[in-house]
């Protein structure tokens, strides 16, 4: 993984810490409701990249968060720009029809 990757998910894991610690949840409570181990909601916490997105969703909904799963990619710039460019795509010739691809 790139450690800028690495870092992002690090942070999301942080600031899903601090939404539970806010909320004044304890670490056992939210792993009971997500229905996951102690050990994976640490694993969530710390960002470790083998939870399953799932998982992470699971943690979002028992915190009230899910709703904001939504927010991702929700305004792509890049794609928009890609788009109104319009840039042309490979073009190949018509392909021969049955008749006339036969040759006497």
């Amino acid at each position: 993984m790139f450690p800028a990757s690495a870092a992002l998910l690090h942070d999301f894991g942080e600031r899903l810490r601090l939404a539970r610690l806010r909320r004044q949840m304890a670490a056992a409570t939210v792993a009971t409701r997500a229905g996951i181990a102690r050990a994976t909601l640490a694993r969530a916490e710390h960002g470790e990249p083998a939870v399953a997105l799932g998982t992470y969703l699971r943690i979002l909904r028992v915190l009230g968060l899910e709703s904001n799963l939504s927010l991702v990619a929700r305004d792509d710039e890049l794609g928009r720009k890609l788009q109104d460019l319009e840039l042309p795509g490979r073009r190949r010739a018509p392909k021969a029809t049955g008749h006339a691809a036969r040759r006497p």
